[in-house]
């Protein structure tokens, strides 16, 4: 090739090549900083409408970026709804596929990564502070997903939010070393603060990308938080839920449980007061301990290129239909709070698509130009993101135990009950009863809605394995559920 003609096509290729050369070194992958509260219900934001409440740090990341306001887990196969709700998140599974290896272990199987681990394997420095349930076996998964670890959870001991025994983590020849540290009497919110606020101060000046997955354990109770935060709210200001009743109408089968058993029955509003009010002062006292986590971000020159996630792992019913704990599947429990901010995505812009959490890992590989392992049930929203008028789900169901089954379409909700042999079946619209009030299941002219979506509820039944024999226990669950339905 004669040399004119190498050279024009050499600055040609090199002119084709630039642009997307200098788009990567302009565009570093994106951090990631995750705030995974505990037990929050969806309605305990300010700046979404909870006039009664302080959180003006969440507050912030609703004005500066996207809130979606149909966002939901998908129940529990577990009493405790934190710990399959939290393998959901990490494994990408739906919850009768989690292959769990013991009755309440939920530890993820080694053939399922991690979204921590895609990211630590992708060159990220993964770390993480707070609750960690489960995650701490032989060849578990924080093994597999946190470079490192600070101020962490894990099981057992939890005498109060200024009581919890944490430890600190590192690695020997990749060995997992836990040291048990005192709390001293400090919250766990402020400790858990303290590591993120170290974490990102020594982030200064380093260009590798982060995950920091930071996961309160409030507002969880026990509700117990500094004085200066509980003595914010008075109990006789605090409004009670609109759904709330002294007793839930017929036995939900959860009645028996520790979360049912904290407040006796009947329920009164009193009562339910002087919990809200500290669970509001639990909340806003966790909203500070986020600021503090936001002014560091800033301070490591890193917040322009961050990636911020706001949720939590359930919700909880504080007196709605009756109830007090989250082991149900109504809007309270199974609906939760879930905010994005960061490079790309709009500011103070809500969506009202429907959602599982758990969408949040294919979704972040996508944004940060990852693959997502083929073992992911879950599907990305970016799109939503993107384009306010984006269809993302259809529908949506919950389950919770043997008990109860739901679907949800973008208008109704179905839920079924089965609890020791007896059928209850409530058909809510949403978009006229968000509350959950008004049950349309014997209203005539509802007949060919609760035929449709009893159909489409057999359909998730066999289209998310819920009652197969693939996973014994967690589908254990399933058969039970269905053999009583199909009996009535």
């Amino acid at each position: 090739m004669p040399a004119p003609l190498a050279m024009i096509l050499g600055l040609t290729l090199i002119t084709l090549l630039t642009p997307s050369i200098l788009a990567e070194a302009e565009s570093p992958r994106p951090n990631v900083l995750f705030l995974f509260t505990d037990d929050q219900r969806p309605d305990t934001i300010a700046a979404l409408g909870n006039e009664h409440i302080r959180t003006p740090n969440i507050d912030r990341l609703v004005h500066d970026g996207v809130s979606f306001t149909n966002a939901y887990i998908m129940g529990a196969s577990s009493m405790a709804v934190c710990t399959p709700s939290r393998a959901c998140l990490f494994s990408g599974r739906t919850l009768w596929n989690l292959e769990s290896q013991g009755k309440w272990d939920f530890e993820i199987s080694e053939k399922n990564k991690t979204i921590a681990q895609v990211f630590r394997e992708s060159g990220y420095t993964t770390f993480t502070t707070g609750k960690n349930d489960p995650g701490f076996g032989k060849n578990g998964h924080f093994v597999r997903s946190f470079s490192a670890g600070e101020n962490v959870y894990y099981r057992g001991g939890h005498g109060g939010q200024n009581n919890t025994p944490l430890f600190s983590v590192s690695y020997d020849k990749g060995r997992l070393l836990k040291t048990k540290k005192p709390s001293e009497g400090k919250f766990n919110a402020d400790l858990f603060a303290d590591a993120c606020v170290e974490f990102l101060e020594g982030r200064k000046g380093n260009d590798q990308p982060f995950f920091a997955y930071v996961s309160f354990m409030t507002p969880h109770d026990p509700l117990n938080a500094p004085k200066e935060y509980l003595s914010m709210y008075a109990p006789e200001d605090i409004a009670l839920p609109e759904n709330f009743l002294p007793e839930h109408p017929f036995d939900a089968g959860v009645h028996h449980i520790r979360d049912e058993k904290l407040v006796k029955r009947p329920l009164t509003a009193d009562k339910l007061r002087t919990k809200l009010a500290k669970y509001y002062g639990l909340i806003t006292h966790t909203d500070a301990q986020i600021g503090r986590i936001l002014e560091a971000l800033e301070k490591s020159g890193h917040a322009d290129n961050t990636i911020i996630i706001f949720t939590s792992d359930n919700g909880l019913a504080l007196g709605s239909h009756g109830l007090t704990g989250k082991q149900n599947v109504y809007e309270h429990s199974v609906k939760v709070p879930f905010i994005m901010s960061g490079p790309g995505i709009p500011s103070g812009q809500k969506r009202d698509q429907l959602c599982y959490i758990y969408d949040i890992y294919p979704t972040l590989c996508e944004m940060a130009a990852l693959a997502v392992p083929e073992t992911v049930q879950f599907r990305s929203f970016k799109s939503a993101l993107d384009e306010p008028e984006t269809e993302h789900r259809q529908h949506l169901s919950f389950a919770f135990q043997q008990w109860h089954r739901s679907v949800r379409d973008k208008r109704f909700k179905l839920i079924e009950y089965c609890v020791d042999g007896k059928r209850q079946t409530q058909l809510f619209d949403l978009a006229n009863d968000p509350h959950e009030t008004n049950n349309l299941a014997t209203e005539e002219d509802q007949k060919n809605t609760l035929q449709r979506l009893r159909k489409l509820l057999q359909q998730e039944r066999r289209h998310l394995n819920d009652g197969n024999t693939l996973f014994p226990f967690t589908n254990q669950l399933g058969k039970e559920f269905w053999g009583t339905y199909d009996k009535n």
